[in-house]
C-alpha cells in the first residue's frame, strides 16, 4: 500500500516556469512590475535613444562609426564642417594638461614623481601585500620630501623650477595628495579634541570647525591668496601654492572632523568602558580599540570627503594656479588648434580624468567596505 505513493525512479530536472526565469521575467520583475514603473521604464528608454546616439557620434571616432577626429588628425580635420571632438587636439597638448609650464627638458623629474608615487600606493592599498609599516612610512614621509625636491630643485645639483612654471594633472594631484594626506591625522585630532572633557581644547576645536564650516573653499583660497599677504611684514612672501595647500588642508580638516566624530559616536558605550577595564591609557585605548572601529564605521564617508576634495581643487584655477581645469581652459586659446569643437574637447577630456581618479576612489572604498564588512546590511 505505502509503495503507491514512493517513487521509484528520479525525475528528470524540468525548466524553471517562464514567468519566474529568462529575459521577459527579468524585464517583467526589474522594469515593468508596476503601471508606474512600466511608464518610468519607457520614458527612460526614449530619453536614452534621444541622448546616446548624437553623444557617440560626436565622442567616438570615425572609425568607430563617430564623427570624432582621432588622436594623428590634423587641425583641417578639426576644422571640417560636421566634425566631432577633435582628440588630435588633445595628443597635441598633452604634455601641457600634465605638467603645465614646467620646463619640457625637466619632464623627467615629474615623471619620477608619478612613478614613485605608483610604486609606493600600489602595494599600499593591497592588503595582502606584507611590510605595511615600511610602505606607510615610505609614502607618508620620505616621499613628500623627495617629490619636493624632485619638482622643486634648487638642491642636489637639480635646476630650480619656482611652483609658478607648475601646472596641469600635476598641481592636480599635488593639491589632492598634499590634503588628503595632511587632512588625515588633523581631522582625528580635531575629532578627539571636540570630544575632550578639557573645556579650552573642546572650545578651541569646535571653533575651528566651525568657522571652516561656515565659509566657502573659494573663500578661504581668495583669503589665502588675496587677503593673507596684507598681513604678513613687508618684504615677506609666502608661495601662492603652499598658501593653497594649507587652506585646501585646514578646509577639509574641519569636515573630515566631523566624519569621525560620527563614528566615534556610533561605538557603544561598552567599547569605551572596555578599553578602560584593560587598564590602557587614553591614546593607546584610542589607537587600538576606538579609533579602529570608529574609522571603519566611517569609511565611506572618509572617501566621500577625499572625493569632494579632488574635486574642489579646481577652485585654485581663480587665484591664477594652474592646475588641470586651468590648464585646459588656457588651452582653448590656442589659436594653432582653433576649431569650433575645440573648447569642448578639453573640458571633456578633464571631465575624464577627474572621473578616472573619483571613480577609482569610490570603487577602492566599496572593496574596503566588502573586506571589512562595514556595510552593516541587513
Amino acid at each position: 500500500m505505502t509503495s503507491m505513493f514512493v517513487r521509484s525512479q528520479m525525475v528528470a530536472p524540468q525548466p524553471a516556469p517562464v514567468n519566474n526565469a529568462g529575459p521577459i521575467a527579468w524585464l517583467r520583475r526589474n522594469l515593468f512590475s508596476t503601471p508606474g514603473n512600466a511608464l518610468l521604464s519607457v520614458v527612460a528608454v526614449i530619453v536614452l535613444l534621444w541622448a546616446i546616439p548624437p553623444i557617440y557620434g560626436f565622442v567616438m571616432p570615425t572609425f568607430l562609426g563617430g564623427h570624432a577626429v582621432p588622436p594623428g588628425g590634423t587641425v583641417e580635420d578639426c576644422r571640417a564642417l560636421g566634425a566631432g571632438a577633435c582628440w588630435a587636439y588633445i595628443e597635441a597638448r598633452m604634455s601641457f594638461f600634465i605638467y603645465g609650464f614646467y620646463p619640457p627638458s625637466e619632464y623627467w623629474r615629474p615623471n619620477l614623481v608619478f612613478l614613485f608615487g605608483a610604486l609606493l600606493i600600489a602595494p599600499l592599498l593591497i592588503p595582502s601585500v606584507p611590510f605595511k609599516r615600511l610602505n606607510a612610512i615610505l609614502f607618508f614621509v620620505v616621499y613628500p620630501i623627495v617629490c619636493f625636491f624632485l619638482l622643486n630643485g634648487g638642491a642636489f645639483g637639480l635646476r630650480s623650477v619656482p611652483t609658478e612654471q607648475w601646472g596641469g594633472l600635476l598641481v592636480t594631484l599635488v593639491i589632492s595628495l598634499v590634503g588628503i594626506i595632511c587632512s588625515i591625522p588633523l581631522g582625528i585630532l580635531l575629532a578627539l579634541g571636540r570630544q575632550s572633557k578639557l573645556p579650552i581644547i573642546k572650545t578651541l576645536c569646535v571653533m575651528f570647525i566651525e568657522l571652516w564650516r561656515a565659509v566657502p573653499l573659494i573663500t578661504v583660497l581668495f583669503m589665502a591668496s588675496i587677503m593673507l599677504p596684507l598681513f604678513m611684514p613687508q618684504g615677506t612672501t609666502v608661495d601662492k601654492l603652499l598658501r593653497a595647500l594649507v587652506g585646501v588642508t585646514l578646509f577639509s580638516s574641519a569636515y573630515l572632523a566631523e566624519v569621525v566624530r560620527g563614528g566615534l559616536q556610533a561605538l557603544p558605550r561598552g567599547q569605551y568602558e572596555a578599553a578602560s577595564a584593560l587598564g590602557l591609557s587614553y591614546w593607546k585605548s584610542m589607537g587600538l580599540i576606538i579609533l579602529p572601529q570608529a574609522i571603519k564605521h566611517v569609511i565611506p564617508g572618509i572617501v566621500n570627503s577625499f572625493i569632494a576634495l579632488f574635486k574642489d581643487t579646481s577652485l585654485v584655477s581663480i587665484v591664477g594656479i594652474f592646475d588641470l581645469l586651468n590648464t585646459v581652459q588656457a588651452a582653448s586659446s590656442d589659436i594653432n588648434w582653433a576649431s569650433p569643437t575645440q573648447a569642448i574637447t578639453g573640458y571633456l577630456f578633464a571631465a575624464m580624468v577627474f572621473w578616472i581618479f573619483c571613480f577609482a576612489m569610490s570603487r577602492y572604498s566599496i572593496f574596503m567596505e566588502r573586506r571589512l564588512d562595514t556595510g552593516h546590511k541587513r
